[in-house]
C-alpha cells in the first residue's frame, strides 16, 4: 500500500502516464473511503479529459469522495497581482499608487510570475483549502517545471530573508532619525513576515516524510530513466526524497512475434538498469494495458489493479 502521507506529488517526464497514474491513485484512495482532492498543476491539464469533465480553478466532484481542480495560471497570476496591490495599499502615497500599480502589472508578465502565483495557490491548498480532505494528490507538470516548483519554498525563504533584513535596516534608520526612537510601523515588513511563516510551514510539511510523499512515473526507456535519475538527485539535494517509483507500460511476458520479442529483450536491459539506478526507492511495475485509459471504467480497472498490487508488495 502507498504510505499514509496526506500529500502526494506525482511527477515524471511528459508522456509516461503521469496524469493517468495520479488519477488512478486518487480514485483508488476515494474507493478506500478517503476524501481525496486531485490537483493538476500541469499547464497542459489532462485530468479533466481523463474524467470527461470540464474542470475549473476550484474543486468539483468527479467521483464520489473525489474532487478535482485544474489550477489556471492566468487566474492565479491575476489573483496574485491583486493581492500584492492590496498589500501595498496604504503603504504607498496616493499620488504614487498608479505608477506603482503600473510597474506591478508589468511584472505580472515577467518570467517566473506564473510559477510564483501557482506556488501561492499550492501553499493555500496545503495550508488552508486542504483541511477538508484526507488526501491531496498533485499531478505536476513535466519534470523541469516540477523541480522548480518544489524547490521554490527554499528559494523564496532565502529571498524573503533578504527583503526582511533590508526592511529592518530601513526601519531602524527611520526609528533613530525620524521617530524619536519610537518603532516605525511597517505594513510591508509585516506582510513579508507573514509570507515567510507560510513558506516555512509549507517547507516543513514538504520535508516531513510522514506527511508528504513523492512518486515519480517512468517508462523502461533510456531518456525516461536518465531524466528521472537527475530529478531524484536534484530533489534529494533540497532534502526532498522520492520514495516511490511507478515503472509504467511493462510489456507482457507472453509477447509474440520477432518485433515484440526484441522489444521485450531491450526492455529487460532497461529494467535491470532501473533496479541498480534506483536501489533506494520502492518500485512498482505497471503493465502496458491493452487499450489507452480513456474512460472512467478503464480508470477504475487501473485503480483496482493498483490497490491489489500495492497490497501484495
Amino acid at each position: 500500500m502507498i504510505k499514509e502521507e496526506k500529500i502526494l506529488f506525482v511527477g515524471g517526464k511528459g508522456g509516461v502516464g503521469k496524469s493517468t497514474s495520479a488519477a488512478a491513485i486518487a480514485l483508488m484512495l476515494a474507493n478506500l473511503g478517503e476524501k481525496t482532492l486531485l490537483v493538476s498543476t500541469d499547464p497542459a491539464h489532462n485530468v479533466g479529459d481523463i474524467f470527461h469533465k470540464t474542470l475549473k480553478n476550484d474543486p468539483i466532484q468527479v467521483y464520489p469522495g473525489l474532487d478535482a481542480l485544474e489550477i489556471d495560471p492566468s487566474i492565479e497570476t491575476s489573483n496574485y497581482i491583486k493581492k500584492v496591490k492590496e498589500n501595498i495599499r496604504g503603504v504607498v502615497k496616493s499620488h504614487m499608487q498608479q505608477e506603482v500599480y503600473r510597474q506591478i502589472d508589468a511584472a505580472s508578465s515577467a518570467p517566473g510570475a506564473e510559477e510564483a502565483s501557482l506556488f501561492d495557490r499550492i501553499v493555500s491548498i496545503i495550508l488552508d483549502e486542504g483541511e477538508a480532505y484526507d488526501r491531496i494528490i498533485f499531478d505536476t507538470a513535466p519534470t523541469g517545471h516540477t523541480l522548480r516548483l518544489l524547490t521554490l519554498p527554499e528559494l523564496m525563504s532565502v529571498w524573503i530573508d533578504g527583503m526582511l533584513e533590508r526592511r529592518k535596516k530601513r526601519n531602524d534608520t527611520y526609528t533613530q532619525l525620524l521617530n524619536d526612537g519610537e518603532p516605525v510601523e511597517d505594513p510591508v515588513f509585516q506582510v513579508l513576515q507573514q509570507r515567510k511563516i507560510r513558506f516555512l510551514n509549507v517547507r516543513k510539511i514538504l520535508l516531513n516524510k510522514n506527511k508528504t510523499g513523492f512518486i515519480f512515473i517512468l517508462n523502461p526507456e533510456r531518456l525516461s530513466i536518465i531524466e528521472t535519475s537527475k530529478a531524484v538527485k536534484t530533489l534529494a539535494d533540497h532534502d526532498l526524497h522520492v520514495s516511490t517509483l511507478f515503472i509504467n507500460k511493462i510489456l507482457s511476458q507472453e509477447v509474440d512475434g520477432d518485433f515484440w520479442k526484441k522489444r521485450k529483450q531491450n526492455e529487460q536491459d532497461y529494467l535491470s538498469w532501473i533496479e541498480k539506478e534506483f536501489a533506494q526507492q520502492d518500485k512498482h511495475y505497471i503493465p502496458l494495458f491493452e487499450t489507452d485509459i480513456n474512460s472512467l471504467e478503464l480508470l477504475k480497472s487501473f485503480a483496482t489493479f493498483l490497490n491489489n498490487h500495492l497490497k501484495t508488495t
